[in-house]
């Protein structure tokens, strides 16, 4: 997808994943257009704010749905959460449900599918005032009064191209439906890279918000409970464990805080951590060398749901959001809390 791979038999594979484009575009236009019209959106009764991304994997959603989440509820606003609940099976939710169960328990997460009837169970059966749409982009039934989009600045643009031959689930123009965009992960990437994303979001909408953020460390959670400064990993020898959408990010993280990484074990996101991934981890671990510590994202441990694999101790790298100070930010939340029933 990158176009880093040289050589007729990739170049021949990109233009046969360049022309599976053609039909997922054609179904992504008509879908749109219907939306576009106004047709089918329905409206729960309270405000609804929706986390998207334009592309797959991981753009660092669950930070900062958790920012917005806290600073509802610091203003006593009933929360809830809705989400498609991606990759849960028959359980009865998924990691990033897990994760932001373990971040918030005072806000409930419902997962459905139809996203207008998760946010019916969070408006009738739990009285909720405002619901926090996670990757909603794309699911345009339900209204939204505030659409946010998360850019990874890692890769911001997918690659340029669509499903399957880059990363975009939609045309970069349709950002144009966007009312603030959040550059994530900012400290990763030079100052000339965020100028360059810029002005190519200022070309597609002079006057949507565009907002820098980025997600700093800021802890190391050891199962179930403690919390263990993050100082502990530097100049320790540890290898990393991870099932998420953007490993390479999560290295990048845990190298900035003084950690030497000796070995990556990553896997598919979403993977469910069952009796034979675990043990294949086992085997993994103990084959590693003076191997000190083990890391894993707070979304693996809340499957993991251990201290320790082949007798490494195993942490989790806690990570927050900053977004950088907005007064426009600011009003609309604000204007949105006031928005919010009794």
């Amino acid at each position: 997808m990158s176009g880093h791979q040289r050589g007729p038999l990739a170049a021949l594979i990109r233009c046969g994943l360049l022309v599976a484009t053609v039909p997922y575009r054609i179904v992504v236009q008509y879908r749109n257009r219907n939306f576009d019209r106004g047709q089918r959106i329905e409206n729960c009764g309270v405000p609804v704010i929706s986390v998207g991304n334009l592309t797959t994997g991981g753009t660092g959603k669950t930070p900062i749905v958790a920012f917005l989440a806290k600073w509802f509820r610091a203003r006593q606003i009933r929360v809830a959460i809705v989400s498609r609940g991606y990759g849960r099976g028959d359980a009865d939710e998924n990691d990033e449900a897990a994760e932001l169960h373990q971040r918030l328990p005072d806000v409930p997460h419902v997962q459905d599918p139809d996203r207008v009837e998760a946010a019916r169970i969070a408006t009738e059966e739990l009285e909720s005032q405002l619901v926090l749409m996670d990757d909603g982009f794309q699911h345009r039934r339900l209204h939204r009064d505030l659409d946010i989009v998360l850019i990874d600045m890692t890769c911001p643009f997918g690659f340029g191209h669509l499903l399957p031959r880059g990363l975009l689930r939609e045309p970069i123009r349709n950002l144009r439906r966007a009312d603030v965009v959040i550059l994530t992960r900012c400290d990763q990437v030079t100052p000339e890279q965020i100028d360059h994303v810029v002005a190519t979001l200022r070309k597609l909408d002079d006057d949507v918000l565009v907002l820098r953020s980025t997600h700093h460390p800021s802890g190391l959670l050891k199962h179930p409970w403690t919390i263990l400064s993050i100082d502990e990993l530097v100049g320790k020898r540890v290898a990393l464990v991870s099932g998420i959408g953007n490993p390479a990010a999560f290295r990048r993280t845990v190298e900035s805080v003084g950690a030497t990484v000796v070995a990556d074990k990553a896997l598919p996101d979403h993977v469910a951590y069952d009796r034979e991934t675990v043990e294949q981890l086992r085997r993994w671990v103990a084959g590693l060398d003076a191997v000190e510590m083990l890391v894993c994202t707070q979304k693996d441990l809340v499957k993991l749901q251990t201290d320790r694999i082949a007798g490494v101790p195993m942490v989790a790298l806690t990570i927050e959001a900053t977004i950088e100070s907005s007064d426009e930010f600011e009003t609309r939340l604000s204007q949105i809390a006031s928005a919010c029933p009794e």
